[in-house]
C-alpha cells in the first residue's frame, strides 16, 4: 500500500527566490537551479518522525520535523544562514534530540575550513555546541569538530561516541595546561554535554570504527614521519573484550587511488570487519574476522567495476551489502532478508529503480528509503515491516514535480585508439533527436564518474533543447586500476582525448548539428572544457567552465600551506605535463568564447586560477568573461547563484552557437 503522508514538501518552508538580475531568469533556470527541497533526511529512533534539512532562500538551510503519525506540514525548528556556517547533516540522537554538523569556511590569509557539531531538542530549544570548546591558550585552531562514530552505545541513551581533536596548550606562568595532542574518542551526553574519554588522544591516529554498541574495535593511524603521512594508513584492531591493539593491515594511497585493505564497518554479532580490497584489478567487499585469525571472506565483487560503497543500515550502521556501477547502479546484499525486501520494494515503486536505504528506526522495523530514476529526481518513503505499508514522505525536488524530464541512455563510443568509452546520453524530452545543439559535459574529480540517474545540470540543458553527453573518460573512477591510469592530470592527453572523441561521436551520429557543439564542465570538468582546445581548437564553439583548474603548478602551490601538500604534489606529479596540461599555459590555442563561474571562497580550486585565465585570454584578444560569486565555495550551494549561473550559461551558449533566444 502506498499512502501520501505529507501534502506539503520541505520546499514549502522556503521563500520564493528573489529576482537575480534585471532580466528575469528562464523558468527552467529557476526550477533546475534551485537547491534540492530535501538536502538530507533522517528517521527518529522510534520511527514516528523525520528530520528534514531543507534548502531555504539563497544559501540558507532550514531544519524541519515531520510527524509520521499525525501528518501535516513539516514544522521548521531551526535554520543556518550559509554565511559563514552551513548545516550539512542532522540526525537523531534520541526521540527528543538531534545532532547537526556545521561546515564553515574562514576567509583568512590561508583559507581554512572548520566543522562543528551542535545539538538541540526536536522543538528547536536548548541548542548547544556539542564539539568541545577550545581555550584561548591552544597552540593552533581546532579545525575538525569531530564526528559521531556510534549512535547507540549500549546503556547510554541520548549519548554518542564521537571523535575529538586535542590541541596542546601553552603555559603563561601557570602549571595549569594541557599538553595532550591528537585524535581521541569520547562518550558525550547530547543534553548535559558531560563527556568521558574512551580512547586517549594519539598524534598519529586519524580515525576509529566502533561496533555500533559502544566499543571501539578499529584504529586508523599514519606514520610519524610527515613525508609519509598521507601515503600510508595502517589499521589495527582489538579482539572482543580486549584493549590490546593488533595489526590488521594497511592502505596505500597513490593520489586518488588506494590499494590494500580499507576497513569501513564492524559487525559485533559476526565479530567481523567489512571493508574494501583489491581482487583481480577491482575493489571488492571483504570480511575479515577479528578473532585473532584474520580469516578473509569475499562478500561482493564484480569483474567489470569497483565496489564503491558498503550498504549500511540502522543506528548501528550495520553492513548488509555492497553497491557498484556498470551501466546502472547495482546492489548485492549479504543480508538475505534485505535482499528480498529490496526486490519487493522495486516492484512496489514502479519506474523508480534506484532504491536506497537511508535510515532505520532503532528496532529496524521501519526503514527510511529513497527511490528515483533518470527522469525522476526521486522521493523519500518510510516502509513499515509489520504492516507492509509504504508511506510517501516528500519528493527530493518539489519544484520539478510537474516538469517532464529527459531519459538517460547508457552508451559507448569509440576513442581514437578504438577503446570503447562508456557514457550517458541525454536528449531533450520533446522534439527531434538529431541535428541538435549539443554539449559535452565531463565530470569533476578527476577521480570520480558519472552514473545513470537524475543530474540537474544535464537535465537543465536537455530542457533547453540541447543534447548532452557525459563521458566516463579514462581517468574516471569505478572501472578498475587500468582504466584510472595515472590520473586525469598526469594522463591528461588520454583523458582529454576521450572527452574530445565524445564530441566527435555526437557529430558523426548526426546528433550534434554542424557548428553547434559546446563543452561545459565543473572543477576537473571545467579544466577539461578549457584544455580540450590544446588538442583540437576547432572542435567546440563555446566553452563554459565552472570553478576550473587552469594551471597545475598553481594548484600545487595552493596546497603548500596545508598538511595534504605531499599528497597533492604526488597527485599532480612533476614533468612536462604540468605545463603542457595547463590551460593557462596554452591559452593562445583557445578559439571559442569562454564563460567562467567561480566562488571567491573556493578551497578546492582558488579563484585566482580563473582570474588569471580570464586575464590571459583577454590579453590575447580572446572572448572571455568571469562571473564571481561572493562568499561561496567550490559547490556554489546557493539557489540564487545557481539560477543566475544556469541562465547566464544558457544565454551565452545560445549567442555563441547562433541559436534563437530561449523562453
Amino acid at each position: 500500500m502506498v499512502r501520501v503522508l505529507l501534502v506539503a514538501s520541505a520546499a514549502s518552508l522556503a521563500l520564493a527566490p528573489p529576482a537575480i538580475a534585471a532580466d528575469t531568469p528562464s523558468a527552467d533556470a529557476q526550477r533546475f537551479g534551485a537547491r534540492p527541497s530535501v538536502e538530507q533526511i533522517s528517521l527518529s529512533p522510534d520511527g514516528t518522525r523525520v528530520a528534514i534539512l531543507a534548502a531555504g532562500p539563497g544559501r540558507s538551510s532550514i531544519l524541519a520535523i515531520a510527524d509520521m503519525v499525525k501528518g501535516g506540514e513539516p514544522r521548521p525548528i531551526s535554520h543556518s544562514t550559509g554565511t559563514p556556517e552551513r548545516a550539512t547533516a542532522c540526525s537523531w540522537v534520541s526521540d527528543a534530540r538531534l545532532i547537526c554538523q556545521l561546515y564553515i569556511v574562514d576567509d583568512g590569509p590561508n583559507r581554512m575550513t572548520f566543522t562543528r557539531m551542535v545539538t538541540l531538542n526536536a522543538d528547536g530549544s536548548d541548542a548547544k555546541q556539542l564539539t568541545s570548546r577550545q581555550r584561548s591558550t591552544a597552540l593552533w585552531s581546532m579545525q575538525y569538530g569531530g564526528e559521531v562514530i556510534d549512535w547507540s552505545p549500549d546503556g547510554a541513551s541520548g549519548s554518542v561516541l564521537m571523535t575529538r581533536q586535542y590541541v596542546p596548550e601553552f603555559s603563561t606562568g601557570t602549571h595549569v595546561t594541557d599538553t595532550r595532542e591528537g585524535l581521541a574518542v569520547e562518550i558525550v551526553d547530547a543534553t548535559t554535554l558531560s563527556r568521558k574519554l574512551i580512547e586517549n588522544p594519539t598524534s598519529t591516529a586519524v580515525g576509529f570504527i566502533s561496533d555500533g554498541h559502544g566499543t571501539v574495535r578499529i584504529r586508523h593511524s599514519v606514520p610519524q614521519s610527515e613525508a609519509d603521512r598521507r601515503e600510508r594508513i595502517t589499521h589495527q584492531y582489538r579482539m572482543a573484550g580486549s584493549r590490546e591493539w593488533l595489526p590488521l593491515g594497511e592502505t596505500l594511497y597513490h593520489g586518488q587511488t588506494a590499494t590494500g585493505f580499507t576497513p569501513r564497518a564492524v559487525d559485533k554479532a559476526a565479530n567481523m570487519v567489512y571493508g574494501f580490497d583489491d581482487v583481480e584489478g577491482h575493489r571488492a567487499v571483504i570480511g575479515v574476522t577479528l578473532d585473532g585469525t584474520l580469516q578473509r571472506r569475499l562478500l561482493v565483487s564484480n569483474q567489470e567495476a569497483d565496489i564503491d560503497a558498503l550498504i549500511l543500515i540502522g543506528r548501528q550502521r550495520r553492513a548488509v551489502g555492497g553497491t557498484w556501477v556498470t551501466d546502472r547502479r547495482q546492489q548485492q546484499f549479504f543480508d538475505p532478508e534485505l535482499q528480498k525486501l529490496r526486490v519487493a520494494l522495486s516492484k512496489a515503486i514502479p519506474n523508480k529503480p534506484l532504491v536506497n536505504f537511508i535510515d532505520a528506526s532503532a528496532d529496524e522495523k521501519k526503514l527510511l528509503l529513497f527511490a528515483g530514476a533518470d527522469n525522476d529526481a526521486g522521493t523519500y518513503y518510510v516502509f513499515d515491516k509489520d504492516t507492509r505499508s509504504l508511506e510517501e514522505v516528500t519528493p527530493m525536488r518539489q519544484q520539478l514535480a510537474d516538469v517532464k524530464l529527459a531519459t538517460v541512455q547508457p552508451i559507448h563510443y569509440p576513442a581514437a585508439d578504438g577503446t570503447q568509452i562508456p557514457a550517458y546520453l541525454t536528449l531533450p524530452p520533446n522534439g527531434p533527436s538529431k541535428n541538435l545543439p549539443a554539449i559535452v559535459l565531463p565530470h569533476g574529480g578527476p577521480g570520480a564518474r558519472d552514473e545513470w540517474g537524475f543530474d540537474w545540470l544535464a537535465q537543465f540543458f536537455a530542457a533547453r533543447g540541447f543534447a548532452v553527453i557525459q563521458p566516463n573518460f579514462r581517468g574516471s573512477a569505478g572501472y578498475g586500476e587500468a582504466w584510472f591510469q595515472k590520473n586525469g592530470f598526469q594522463s591528461w592527453k588520454t583523458a582529454i582525448g576521450d572527452v574530445n572523441d565524445a564530441g566527435r561521436w555526437l557529430a558523426a551520429q548526426g546528433i550534434a548539428a554542424p557548428g553547434k557543439l559546446a563543452i561545459v564542465g565543473w572543477s576537473y570538468g571545467g579544466y577539461a572544457a578549457l584544455q580540450t582546445s590544446a588538442v583540437d581548437p576547432d572542435l567546440f564553439k563555446a566553452i563554459v567552465a565552472i570553478a576550473p583548474v587552469t594551471d597545475l603548478a598553481m594548484l600545487r602551490e595552493e596546497a603548500r600551506p596545508y598538511t595534504n601538500f605531499d599528497q597533492v604534489d604526488t597527485f599532480i606529479g612533476r614533468g612536462a605535463h604540468v605545463t603542457e596540461g595547463s590551460p593557462l599555459k596554452n591559452a593562445e590555442k583557445i578559439k571559442a568564447p569562454v564563460l567562467m563561474f567561480h566562488g571567491d571562497l573556493d578551497v578546492n580550486v582558488d579563484i585566482l586560477e580563473s582570474r588569471e585565465m580570464a586575464k590571459k585570454l583577454k590579453s590575447l584578444g580572446k572572448s572571455a568573461e568571469l562571473v564571481e560569486f561572493h562568499g561561496l565555495d567550490h559547490q556554489l550551494d546557493d539557489s540564487t547563484a545557481r539560477v543566475s549561473m544556469l541562465d547566464r550559461a544558457d544565454r551565452f551558449l545560445r549567442t555563441a552557437l547562433g541559436l534563437p533566444a530561449g523562453q
